[in-house]
């Protein structure tokens, strides 16, 4: 039972996602959140970047590790 009072609060329902975007408009304004959201987006694009970079190097040292073994 407690499990479930960490989890409910998180949950966001249609109301709670309107008054979050009304107070970002609120905040921001109608013109600045555009310019926010391509921020947004490229900050996005550049995590992915690095998460595959790191993957492959990740690959990379294991393909090393499993040649030096044999």
């Amino acid at each position: 039972m407690t499990s479930l009072l960490f989890i409910m609060p998180l949950t966001l329902g249609t109301w709670e996602i309107v008054g979050i975007v009304l107070v970002i408009v609120l905040l921001f304004g109608g013109k600045k959140i555009p310019e926010l959201m391509r921020g947004l987006g490229k900050g996005v694009k550049e995590f992915k970047g690095g998460m595959k970079e790191a993957e492959k190097e990740f690959d990379d040292i294991k393909k090393d590790v499993v040649d030096d073994k044999k």
